[in-house]
């Protein structure tokens, strides 16, 4: 018997094998959920397929966060499929490359909706579908970064909508609360990841990180994932409404000289 024998997670944000959503997929797994993930578009569906059949599932269905209709016709399925299950995992965010260059302030109107529509507003509308099929005890976990709290160099509107989005997960913690279910976000330290190879400079700051961090160490899928798999269990069945961090201590550090 697994810690989620029985349950059953959709996961959101799969992109490819260097994904921090497949170092969660493979945790839950590894003790005993049940998966669903979704994909946006034909290019993704090929990496997340395959990624899915590893696991052993071929419950792999389209959903563009964008789309209200694709987000009401992906929970129409699980309903279908499923009926009802435990545990989301939000690994979405996305901003446009060019914002996350230079100076905060060349944000464009059209850039920042993107950016909060994608990765802060998606989180809600994607909860509001789902919450009639989330079982009491339930548990949803999205992903957010330190940038959020601190100027990050080249984050820009993306630490404005992780800011936004840890808003949310407080909201969102006390709307679900009644029901039983929890809302928490995990801030990892920096992964190189395919969005993150978006953020200019982003291999300058990961080579530095360790250096900086208590642990001496950069973080890891598995470090992320062994979070979430706390947080998705009944061992996390208190805690709701937190941002947890899994950064090797680096947010603790002030200034560090030599």
């Amino acid at each position: 018997m697994g810690l989620l024998t029985g349950k059953r997670a959709l996961i959101m944000g799969l992109a490819n094998d260097n994904s921090i959503a497949w170092g969660i997929s493979k945790a839950l797994h590894a003790e005993g959920a049940e998966l669903c993930f979704t994909f946006v578009g034909e290019a993704l569906e090929k990496r997340v397929r395959p990624l899915a059949a590893s696991l052993g599932t071929t419950f792999v269905e389209p959903c563009d966060v964008a789309s209200d209709s694709d987000i009401t016709n992906l929970f129409a399925r699980i309903k279908e499929v499923w009926g009802t299950f435990d545990i989301l995992i939000h690994a979405v965010a996305f901003a446009k490359k060019d914002e996350l260059n230079g100076d905060y302030l060349n944000v464009t109107r059209e850039g920042f909706h993107i950016a909060m529509d994608i990765s802060v507003y998606s989180l809600t509308g994607i909860i509001k579908a789902a919450r009639p099929l989330i079982n009491s005890g339930g548990s949803i976990v999205t992903l957010t970064y330190h940038g959020s709290q601190q100027v990050a160099q080249n984050y820009n509107v993306m630490g404005v909508a992780k800011a936004a989005l840890e808003a949310s997960v407080r909201y969102l913690a006390s709307d679900l609360g009644p029901q039983n279910i929890r809302v928490n976000a995990i801030s990892a330290g920096p992964i190189r990841t395919l969005a993150a190879s978006g953020i200019a400079g982003f291999k300058d700051l990961l080579k530095s990180f360790a250096g900086v961090a208590p642990l001496r160490r950069n973080v890891t899928q598995e470090d992320v994932g062994n979070t979430a798999l706390f947080l998705a269990s009944d061992l996390s069945s208190a805690t709701t409404g937190e941002i947890i961090y899994v950064d090797a201590g680096f947010r603790n550090i002030s200034i560090k000289t030599e």
